[in-house]
């Protein structure tokens, strides 16, 4: 009914081409506009403004050889102030704008290795957006963002990429462990010698303690009992000391057999040995 009495309507986020005997005329804004056919006016098709987005898969080769699929997505859309230009200047906008993003990466991502072109996607996605700016803005198209949103080396590629991270990372756990043990072994052997000498000094504190409770022993015993002499006290602390080994062997269940002189002569053999071994060292 609307183009029986020359009316159309533009929707909003859209505008119409108008045209007068197939010359291009005006741009229509959304709205309702007075659109006489019957002098020669017609609408040459509508033009969307929003905002339209093309995925486009682009496999090329790494400076090293790997052949990897890029995965670029361009968000654009046409300009109302040059909506003729975007019109009658493309036929296809969405192959123009595939052709311009194959063009840009089979020429950046060759200049990289796989690791780079990883690193370096932002890069990339600049390098496009820039040309497809310059390209399509004389076409009456904005470029509004430019993405790689994936970057897929083969299937084989990848595994063997993992399984290097996989060895590096053993690698650096073998180290760990291995600085770990040393440490270990290292406290350990500190530990060691610092017990082997405080078992020194308690060995030595405890033969000092004998020593002096002996003399003790022996100037008492030779005050209190007149006549006797410092032989016949150390003489008699030995058999004490001798009947004292005796029974601690004798009442240990673990002890070995043990064969030794036995008798109160013994005693005295044992005592003139232990007198002449320290009458030669102090002679020495």
């Amino acid at each position: 009914m609307g183009n029986l009495f020359g009316c159309v309507q533009v929707d909003q986020s859209t505008v119409a081409i108008k045209e007068k005997f197939g010359r291009f005329v005006e741009v229509l804004e959304p709205g309702c506009h007075c659109l006489p056919w019957f002098l020669g006016h017609q609408l040459a098709g509508h033009l969307s403004l929003r905002l339209q987005q093309l995925d486009v898969r682009c496999e090329t080769k790494t400076k090293d050889n790997v052949f990897v699929n890029v995965v670029a997505s361009i968000q654009y859309r046409a300009l109302a102030d040059k909506a003729d230009d975007a019109f009658y200047k493309l036929t296809n906008t969405r192959s123009q704008i595939q052709a311009y993003v194959f063009d840009v990466i089979r020429a950046s991502v060759p200049k990289l290795n796989l690791d780079a072109a990883f690193e370096q996607k932002n890069e990339i996605a600049k390098a496009v957006e820039d040309e497809l700016e310059k390209a399509m803005s004389a076409y009456g198209y904005e470029i509004v963002q430019t993405l790689i949103v994936d970057i897929e080396p083969d299937e084989h590629v990848k595994r063997a990429m993992n399984e290097i991270n996989a060895a590096a990372r053993m690698r650096a756990a073998a180290n760990e462990k291995a600085e770990a043990e040393k440490i270990l072994q290292i406290k350990r052997a500190e530990g060691e010698a610092e017990s082997k000498y405080l078992s020194g000094l308690g060995i030595a504190r405890q033969r000092q303690a004998i020593v002096d409770g002996l003399r003790d022993s022996v100037l008492g015993f030779s005050v209190n009992v007149p006549g006797t002499s410092a032989r016949d006290v150390m003489d008699m602390v030995l058999v004490t000391q001798y009947f004292d080994t005796m029974k601690d062997i004798g009442a240990s269940s673990k002890s070995s057999a043990v064969f030794i002189p036995h008798g109160p002569g013994a005693v005295r053999d044992v005592a003139s040995q232990i007198r002449d071994g320290l009458l030669q060292g102090s002679h020495q």
